[in-house]
């Protein structure tokens, strides 16, 4: 089988034609099937095109026959297609399996999650492609449940993956996001538990407590009789399955997760977060001032991109009322290409103005595209931001500014006595002003984009200070709080008002130890002896408070067992017996836990250089150093071995405080190699080359962090041949015997290091 998959990996280089696939989506419902597809489709390389015959009738419901025909299209035109539909059935499918052929290969995603969050999401979301929402939901969940077959591979199918948690979704989204146009995949059944499955125990229990509440008792009630019967019968054979906040457009999916989770992101009174303060912020001046929206996404995304650096563990979120925004399309977009962080910044659908109570999203702060006047009333979000937060956001606009000029913005706090506040959470309205464009609006620019594009871009730049201005302020009181808190004798002894305390220094230890992710827990990690170059941070964002960022302590970041690297880099001549090499700038030891047969790592001994967060354009000549000291020790290891091939580069995230360049043979043969973690954290982008990291900071001035949960936990795949395997054995295995070249990308730019006589074929 392996060797099947070498040679397959050869063509590959032949520039093989890519094999397009079916992917039919299966579960209830409520089951995430849409918010799946669209998460892929932004995310993955591969070309897909969904099919939902909720909308599959320009935007409207229609048939199956019509799905077939747009699927049979798309297959044509080199595509993969999403068949979004329930399919919980086999006979409901079997039209779909029967698009498999030589040439297109048929999978299956089962999203077989707990019946009550499926009904629970189905019940409560709004604006459903399908319309079924609210009370007549729940029987439709109930009814197509208990039909339920769950599929198997003498169907027709090359592979099946079952999703049966929130876990399952992730591992299935990672591996279909990574999938290449010319990637492929390993047949067979996947994550599959309990084959005999078919109704959830409890779930007519459930229904009856959803169905309940009062001021829905018509709407629950009316699922009953005909009428009833008719719509079970009716979207029995599709449904797309949207959450009430599957509005959560993110650019790289992250936020999933709180799409699901109705409290993610809860604030209190005064701003903290379990998340972090957010900002949500409607596009400014593309609505009623009608200025471009190509323009516009370019300066949303310059400006966000701007403001990364000084978020801390804030988050920035644009909201749009529509699903098919072109806005929120534009920006999603563009925000992939640059790579933003998607944990900072993402897209979401809903109203401003009810983000957490219909949407789950709790926002501290909330933007409104105001008028120069400052007044309610005139439509659009200016008039919904009003209404919703009552007489006082007038009267407290009114003591902060009587009017604004385009490119300003104003933050106006807002009262606990507004309803914005006690329940949505907001405790903070900016109000700014963009540029006109329209004819029928005051203060026309008459389509002077030059003026128009600065004005938007001060407007951007006015609103993230003022938030940022917000979330400062929070950090200080919360920081002269603690201070206080720990000068209180009663309660430095372990006692409040409210009850007992624990400020044990046996429970921060426990808290710091709890911290470690599981597979880093053992004897290994007590003291000194700690993993080099491990792979999971447990580090907060550093921030430098010199360019008006949230100061954090580093102290109080980094673990006691991720500061050897540093000790090691302050105090060389304590450690002569284990470095290979001691210089001004530098010291040079092996990994201690290595991952290949070579494994050592040029360590900087600049104090305050905790990672590649840190560097800026004051380090070149520093970075510089370091790729030429891994470059003379990779090449020393090639004299000896010219089979051998490296590496040179950083983790995006590291587990060890002090920065360090890895210096790595490709070979990965070590037994410390031992779980996806490890593996990813070396051939996934996670992994910065130190050429790449050397360009981006001349260029741009800072590096690009990629995404650690979402890398760090992708599918493992040959790092030459990308094909996948399920587990680090079989990995293993295919490793010791792939020939297959390395990926066009790693063979530009000196990313590998081979022997001189290997140079060209590496």
């Amino acid at each position: 089988m392996e060797m099947d998959i070498d040679d397959m990996c050869k063509a590959k280089g032949e520039e093989e034609k890519a094999k397009p696939i079916v992917v039919i989506l299966m579960g209830a419902p409520g089951s995430g099937k849409s918010t799946f597809c669209e998460h892929i489709i932004r995310s993955s390389a591969r070309p897909w095109v969904r099919v939902c015959q909720d909308t599959i009738n320009n935007g409207k419901a229609g048939t199956k026959v019509q799905c077939l025909t747009n699927a049979v299209t798309a297959l044509k035109e080199g595509k993969s297609v999403f068949i979004d539909r329930c399919n919980l059935e086999k006979e409901q499918r079997v039209d779909f399996v029967k698009l498999g052929n030589p040439q297109v290969e048929v999978h299956a995603v089962v999203l077989d999650l707990p019946a009550k969050l499926c009904i629970s999401r189905s019940v409560n979301r709004t604006g459903h492609e399908g319309n079924l929402q609210g009370g007549k939901a729940a029987a439709v969940v109930n009814r197509m449940l208990q039909k339920k077959e769950l599929p198997k591979l003498s169907e027709g199918f090359s592979r099946i993956m079952f999703c049966q948690n929130e876990s399952d979704v992730k591992a299935a989204l990672d591996t279909y996001s990574g999938f290449g146009p010319l990637d492929t995949l390993p047949h067979g059944c996947f994550g599959q538990k309990k084959p005999d499955t078919k109704v959830q125990l409890g779930i007519m229990k459930f229904l009856k407590k959803v169905e309940a509440p009062s001021n829905a008792g018509s709407s629950a009630s009316s699922i009953h009789g005909s009428a009833a019967s008719q719509i079970i019968e009716e979207k029995n054979s599709c449904c797309g399955g949207k959450e009430t906040a599957s509005s959560l457009s993110h650019t790289a999916g992250e936020e999933v997760k709180g799409c699901q989770d109705p409290g993610v992101g809860s604030t209190s009174r005064n701003g903290s977060s379990s998340d972090g303060p957010i900002l949500a912020f409607p596009s400014i001046s593309t609505a009623d001032f009608q200025f471009d929206h190509e323009k516009a996404s370019d300066i949303i995304i310059e400006k966000v991109e701007e403001s990364m650096d000084m978020l801390g563990n804030a988050k920035l979120v644009l909201v749009d009322l529509t699903r098919g925004s072109k806005i929120l399309s534009l920006v999603r977009a563009k925000a992939a290409q640059k790579n933003i962080n998607p944990k900072k910044f993402f897209t979401f659908v809903g109203d401003i103005t009810k983000l957490y109570s219909e949407g789950g999203l709790r926002c501290t702060v909330i933007a409104n595209a105001a008028n120069w006047r400052l007044k309610p009333g005139g439509g659009g979000v200016n008039a919904a931001i009003f209404n919703a937060a009552g007489p006082d956001l007038e009267v407290a606009t009114k003591e902060q500014a009587k009017s604004l000029v385009p490119g300003s913005a104003v933050v106006v706090p807002l009262s606990s006595a507004s309803p914005l506040s006690s329940k949505e959470g907001v405790t903070h309205v900016i109000h700014v002003l963009g540029p006109n464009m329209n004819p029928h609006r005051p203060n026309c620019l008459d389509g002077d984009y030059v003026k128009g594009c600065q004005i938007l871009q001060k407007a951007y730049a006015s609103l993230f200070e003022g938030f940022l201005s917000i979330v400062r302020a929070q950090a200080k009181l919360s920081q002269e709080s603690n201070e206080k808190i720990k000068l209180e004798p009663s309660q430095s002894q372990g006692h409040s008002k409210d009850g007992p305390r624990n400020h044990s220094p046996t429970g921060d230890q426990k808290n710091k130890r709890d911290a470690v992710p599981e597979h880093e827990k053992s004897k290994k990690y007590k003291g000194s002896q700690n993993e080099v170059g491990g792979i999971n941070s447990l580090r907060a964002g550093k921030v430098n408070a010199e360019n008006d960022k949230l100061d954090v302590s580093t102290s109080k970041a980094w673990g006691s067992w991720a500061q050897a690297l540093y000790h090691i880099a302050m105090h060389p001549e304590r450690h002569k017996d284990t470095l290979l090499e001691i210089l001004d700038d530098v010291v040079v030891l092996n990994d201690l836990y290595p991952k290949a047969q070579k494994h050592l790592l040029v360590l900087t001994r600049c104090d305050g250089l905790d990672c590649l967060e840190d560097v800026r354009k004051e380090h070149l000549q520093l970075l510089t150093t370091m790729h030429a000291i891994g470059l003379k020790w990779a090449e020393k290891f090639l004299d000896e071995d010219a089979s051998l091939v490296f590496r040179l580069g950083y983790h995006s995230v590291p587990s060890m405080r002090q920065l360090h360049l890895h210096v790595i043979s490709q070979d990965f043969n070590s037994k410390l190699l031992k779980n996806k973690k490890h593996w990813n954290s070396f051939t996934t982008a996670f992994f910065r080359d130190s050429v790449d990291v050397i360009e981006e900071i001349s260029n741009q001035g800072k590096a690009t962090l990629k995404d650690e949960d979402r890398l760090l936990s992708m599918e493992l795949r040959c790092h030459r041949c990308r094909s996948a395997h399920p587990n680090i054995p079989r990995l293993k295995s295919h490793i010791s015997n792939c020939r297959a070249p390395f990926p066009p990308s790693l063979l530009q730019n000196d990313r590998l290091v081979p022997a001189p006589s290997n140079a060209n074929n590496p």
